[in-house]
């Protein structure tokens, strides 16, 4: 079944004048529009494709990227608004996303960005926005793991830190004294799980931890020694907003990547910082 707000992988079963007919393996048919086409393509070709409603409400498709798909949350700019709802951008070329008044949470303004969760609607099919994200991200059933990589978006600040949605299921939360770089509501980030609570609350991190994130951190600072001609004006002594300036990590992680490299011989430390030995 082709269904809208998904990226399928279908065939071309017929050539019209109005574009492509895609075709899944129950030769359900879709169109992509011409705009979308090239004289190159033939029957049996198969393509990769997004499918949402069109204007009159058709099922058709495209090779353009969403910003969006069913089951997933974002943060999207508000393009339009009318008595009956929103419209927001999603990527796609001439088609917003709408966002019904009944789905909306606070005030709601052109030209601003939210968070919101695409479903599809259960009567219309159609894809539809939402700002009320509690009926389908939550800790119930948590299906994440510790020390598992996820991905974040940014959905909330708070004093503590910022609250995200973890893999576009669950919530979590990424404590600001842990933050080593800018964090904005919006962001989309990859981070890893460092924690999850008798009560299903859920921490994480940008960076790994234990050893995986030495590792990590020690070729983060090769990185960026060789960025900066070999030579960081860095030490054991440095002050540690110094060193998360430079290098957007702790002291202590610092120091302890630091002591990896100069173990490999790597990198060598001086009076004025640390050196690179290997050029």
């Amino acid at each position: 079944m082709i269904k809208a707000g998904h990226t399928r992988k279908l065939t071309v079963s017929r050539i019209s004048e109005y574009g492509l007919y895609l075709a899944d393996e129950e030769r359900n048919e879709v169109l992509l529009p011409n705009r979308y086409t090239s004289l190159a393509d033939k029957v049996g070709d198969e393509k990769e494709v997004f499918i949402y409603h069109d204007s009159e409400d058709r099922l058709v498709a495209t090779t353009e990227t969403p910003l969006l798909r069913a089951g997933e949350a974002g943060f999207l700019r508000v393009v339009d608004k009318t008595a009956h709802g929103a419209f927001l951008d999603w990527g796609l070329h001439g088609k917003d996303l709408f966002l019904p008044n009944r789905n909306q949470q606070g005030g709601i303004y052109p030209g601003r960005s939210y968070v919101v969760y695409l479903y599809e609607d259960n009567i219309t099919g159609r894809c539809v926005a939402t700002c009320k994200l509690k009926s389908f991200i939550g800790n119930e059933d948590v299906t994440v793991q510790p020390r598992q990589e996820v991905s974040l978006l940014v959905a909330s600040e708070s004093p503590i830190g910022y609250r995200v949605i973890v893999e576009n299921r669950h919530w979590g939360m990424l404590y600001r004294n842990q933050l080593f770089c800018r964090v904005a509501v919006g962001d989309r980030l990859q981070g890893y799980v460092t924690r999850i609570t008798e009560d299903n609350r859920i921490d994480v991190s940008l960076q790994r931890q234990g050893f995986a994130q030495v590792k990590d951190s020690a070729a983060t600072l090769l990185r960026l020694l060789r960025e900066h001609d070999g030579f960081l004006p860095l030490g054991d002594d440095s002050d540690p907003a110094e060193v998360t300036r430079l290098t957007q990590m702790s002291k202590k992680v610092f120091k302890r990547s630091l002591g990896m490299l100069l173990k490999q011989g790597a990198v060598a430390a001086t009076e004025r910082g640390i050196e690179l030995r290997e050029r």
